[in-house]
């Protein structure tokens, strides 16, 4: 069996889908493990996908022993915030318990590199703007819980073994692979651009703004949107930094800038030529004023670069890949 293979669970997902793309395109030797619950088989254009949970313990060991795993890149998990809150157990239980299973199995087989899919849900809300690695964590929501949880398990089986990982940290993902093969395909998606560009396409009637009262220039929260292609660089760049001797690290991923609800959605019907019918709704509890992440770290560490730090080009893509979806619907 090929040696330095690679196991990425829950790379039939959105973003795991566009990493697996591009370690396909570079030649790499690729497992996928999914179970897909939230996944789609046609979303893995390289590698072996084999059905089953990152929780079987017996599955997940096979896996690294017949394969001869030497690198896991993690990103099974539930990430719906308010199902998290009505639903607590099935998030402890899917990104917690079954990252400790999973982790206990790759302590066995000594799998040496693991790249970790967390969140910047763990910092809660900050009293900063701009988000710092080294800044307090204090996750507001069960969501954040189970990846922090996770990230701790993760360091401490780090510092008994030999195992070296990159946590990295993810803003707001968006946007579609640029060749319109793959994109975000999850029904009842609550990601802005995802649902404005369904409200496009006709699938949903309209857009909600949940709050409009902040203390922002135009009233609404302000996040950094990253586009899915360059965060799944991001994930290139920290397997080759862990496979050159790279310490274990802890790295934000996002622009260090942000945009407004209303500048969002005021990109998408600039992009899209189509006027959305707007909803203003109060609040949501839990969302800070404004979340940015403090880039300079994965810039200087992994030498990381984005290459589509623009809004309407995220838009584009995402736009594209919904009417794709759309074209395939009754």
């Amino acid at each position: 069996m090929a040696k330095n293979t690679i196991l990425v669970t829950g790379g039939a997902g959105y973003i795991g889908s566009h990493v697996v793309k591009q370690l396909g395109a570079r030649g790499e030797r690729i497992i996928i493990l999914d179970n897909l619950s939230t996944g789609f088989r046609e979303s893995i254009l390289s590698g072996e996908l084999i059905e089953g949970d990152t929780g079987d313990m017996g599955l997940v060991s096979q896996i690294l022993k017949e394969y001869d795993v030497r690198a896991v890149l993690h990103f099974a998990a539930h990430i719906v915030v308010p199902e998290s809150v009505a639903d607590p157990m099935k998030y402890y239980r899917n990104n917690t318990c079954n990252t400790r299973n999973l982790l206990e199995c790759c302590a066995r087989a000594n799998v040496e590199r693991f790249i970790f899919s967390s969140t910047a849900a763990v910092y809660g809300i900050p009293e900063e703007t701009l988000i710092a690695e080294e800044m307090p964590v204090q996750p507001i929501n069960p969501y954040g819980n189970s990846k922090l949880m996770s990230e701790w398990m993760l360091k401490d089986l780090a510092a008994a073994s030999k195992l070296k990982y990159t946590i990295l940290r993810y803003f707001n993902v968006a946007g579609a692979d640029p060749e319109g093969q793959i994109g975000q395909s999850t029904p009842e998606a609550t990601h802005l651009i995802k649902v404005a560009c369904e409200v496009v396409t006709g699938k949903r009637e309209k857009i909600a703004i949940f709050g409009t009262d902040y203390s922002t220039p135009d009233g609404t929260c302000i996040r950094d949107y990253i586009h899915v292609n360059d965060l799944a660089n991001a994930h290139l760049k920290a397997l080759d930094y862990l496979q050159q001797g790279g310490k274990s690290t802890i790295l934000n991923c996002g622009y260090g800038h942000g945009y407004s609800v209303r500048e969002v959605l005021d990109a998408v019907q600039r992009v899209s030529g189509v006027s959305l019918k707007i909803e203003e709704s109060p609040r949501r509890a839990g969302d800070p004023p404004a979340l940015t992440a403090d880039s300079s770290k994965i810039r200087k560490q992994l030498g990381w670069e984005p290459h589509h730090n623009d809004l309407d080009f995220i838009v584009s893509t995402a736009l594209q890949w919904e009417r794709k979806l759309a074209a395939r619907r009754p």
